[in-house]
């Protein structure tokens, strides 16, 4: 007795239908195994690699749930929230309530205030500070208007530079919480006054908070010693440093930080070392700010060796080399074969390199005129899977437009376009801005307006 078998594969028969003749035999299909659920670690780390296309992450975002429905993969709330903050640093605001109203519908992922803390810091950064207090406003439906998300949006306004709005948000009658006498609020606000550089405000503030009998906490003292360093007055900060162990405060790591730059910068970097093995001694472990402050100045020193030292030795503390680690040695190196060791062994070490790393050596390179290692720099960025942002592109166009190689500069300039990403004017390009008007109207505004982008070193 023979049996005839129809052969098919997971998705369609193969045409035209073919049978085989096998002898008689009982044959058990073996189900296709059901893949597992992704997990969070991995789903996060992809959507980061989408961080400068939302397009993209937001795709990937609804695909990986709709395709693992069958075991009931849903999204948690920090999926979401980092959804959220791609969408927003694009602008995307409109999608980013339909993500939100999506999750207030499960009870698995509920918005939580670190939700909301992202929509502050996104609307701010885009100067739409009405939009951010009508958030607060509208936050009751989600039973999260209170003293935590009212934080939140304070922190946020002095965060990116609106400390007025924020001071009359906080002293305001409407406020919803008693500002008079809250240490945390004045120094968000202190804060806020030194994000904005406005050093005499900053000192103002500081002696208004003694007018009004505030609790000066060791944070109050943190942030205007490190007022005092970028003011260019070090010494100063090293003289509040001794008034607060006069006060008693129990000293911590943050204030041994800001200590650390301070007699680096007023008196040399020996004596931040010295300042080092003192907090040491005292049972203060260092963190990773703290080996990065030292790098700095030894790297600022040129002492690059010594510095290198450091890099290697810090683990033996638990700390473990950032980017910025790394950033420090590429902001004082001058010879491009030395800068470009440097980033292998940062990557060959499991050490990322972030937006603002390429950024750094692709403007670097580019100032020298060096094309060979820009286009290093642009092909291993993208081999990491690392999606440029306005800033990465902004500086490989600079560096060809530089070269005169103009049909290359304006090659990228169009991807970037069809990113969605806004490409600084130029005439050499013959670059359109919004609404179709020519490049040559730019010269009608001040260069103030032209956005530039900082990398952070400490």
């Amino acid at each position: 007795m023979r049996r005839l078998i129809l052969v098919s594969s997971r998705s369609n028969l193969l045409p035209p239908f073919q049978c085989q003749t096998l002898s008689t035999t009982t044959v058990t299909e073996r189900p296709f195994p059901t893949p597992p659920p992704p997990d969070e670690a991995t789903v996060r780390q992809t959507l980061l690699s989408f961080n400068n296309d939302w397009k993209q992450a937001l795709e990937f975002f609804d695909w990986v749930e709709e395709s693992h429905s069958h075991c009931n993969f849903r999204h948690s709330t920090d999926t979401f929230n980092l959804m959220l903050d791609i969408l927003a640093k694009f602008f995307e605001f409109d999608l980013c309530w339909h993500l939100i109203r999506r999750m207030h519908s499960r009870p698995s992922s509920p918005p939580n205030h670190t939700t909301f803390r992202v929509i502050f810091k996104r609307y701010v950064s885009a100067h739409l500070v009405q939009d951010a207090i009508d958030t607060f406003h509208r936050l009751q439906e989600f039973n999260l208007k209170d003293h935590t998300s009212f934080s939140h949006l304070i922190d946020a306004l002095c965060e990116y530079k609106h400390v007025l709005e924020a001071q009359d948000l906080v002293f305001s009658k409407d406020t919803p919480i008693d500002a008079i006498g809250n240490t945390k609020i004045h120094n968000m606000v202190l804060r806020g006054w030194f994000k904005l550089g406005w050093w005499s405000k900053c000192n103002e503030f500081w002696e208004e908070m003694d007018r009004k009998g505030v609790q000066k906490d060791l944070h109050s003292y943190s942030i205007y010693m490190d007022i005092l360093c970028k003011a260019g007055k070090p010494w100063k900060a090293v003289k509040l440093f001794k008034e607060v162990k006069r006060k008693g405060f129990q000293l911590d790591v943050v204030v041994y930080n800001i200590l650390i730059r301070a007699i680096g910068l007023s008196q040399g970097v020996d004596f931040s070392i010295s300042v080092f093995r003192e907090m040491k001694e005292l049972g203060i472990n260092p963190t990773i700010v703290t080996y990065n402050t030292l790098i700095r100045l030894l790297c600022d020193c040129y002492r690059h060796e010594e510095a290198l030292t450091l890099l290697r030795t810090m683990a033996r503390d638990g700390c473990h080399p950032t980017a910025i680690s790394y950033h420090c040695f590429f902001a004082s190196m001058e010879k491009p074969k030395q800068i470009l060791a440097m980033f292998d062994d940062m990557i060959e070490s499991g050490v990322r390199p972030s937006m603002d790393t390429y950024v750094m050596l692709l403007n670097k390179f580019g100032r020298w005129g060096f094309l060979r290692p820009v286009f290093m720099i642009w092909n291993r960025m993208e081999q990491l899977g690392c999606s440029p942002d306005a800033a990465a592109y902004n500086a490989l166009i600079d560096s060809l437009v530089d070269k005169g190689l103009i049909d290359m500069a304006r090659k990228y300039d169009e991807e970037m376009l069809a990113k969605g990403l806004s490409p600084k004017p130029r005439k050499e390009l013959g670059t359109k801005l919004l609404g179709g008007e020519s490049v040559d109207l730019l010269d009608e505004y001040s260069q103030s307006t032209i956005q530039t982008h900082n990398v952070p070193l400490v």
